[in-house]
């Protein structure tokens, strides 16, 4: 089994200083006055870990990508705990000669397999919505978009022992 750690020091006020197991640092602080809040780095570390898996299967597939980002939208119920319920998580990739059919499929086992930050918050009461938009800018451009999966709410990956 693998174990991660991180250790959280209040520095004063909303502001926290965190330093994880593998020596990285950051920080949070209140999110009304400018800072990174907590919340807000789940939307990243979903991108993250997504952006890791999309590009290493597309790169496997031989898919040239020469331009990438992911857009990742959360929303939040007004209630405590403000939660996310849904979490929208674009792909948007461009190459000479990228497919449709790669891309989806580069998604989808991300989603479905290899991310755990998706399995943890779709094992959860938030959905997650999985879309692209590819750019081929190769001899025969094109654009399309789409969805490829949802996954959430209580959704259980194989990779998890049901109960």
């Amino acid at each position: 089994m693998n174990v991660k750690t991180a250790e959280l020091t209040h520095t004063g006020g909303m502001h926290f200083d965190v330093t994880t197991g593998s020596g990285r640092a950051f920080a949070y602080d209140d999110p009304v006055d400018g800072g990174l809040g907590p919340l807000e780095t789940a939307l990243t570390t979903l991108a993250g870990c997504s952006a890791m898996d999309v590009v290493s299967i597309a790169g496997k597939k031989r898919q040239v990508v020469t331009a990438y980002r992911i857009h990742v939208r959360g929303h939040q119920r007004d209630e405590y705990p403000q939660i996310y319920t849904r979490i929208d998580v674009t792909h948007e990739v461009e190459g000479p000669n990228v497919t449709e059919a790669a891309i989806r499929r580069s998604i989808e086992l991300s989603a479905t397999k290899y991310c755990p930050v998706n399995a943890m918050l779709s094992g959860g009461p938030t959905e997650v919505h999985h879309g692209y938009v590819v750019r081929n800018t190769g001899d025969a451009p094109f654009e399309v978009s789409g969805e490829v999966i949802v996954t959430g709410p209580y959704w259980r990956p194989a990779a998890v022992p049901s109960d």
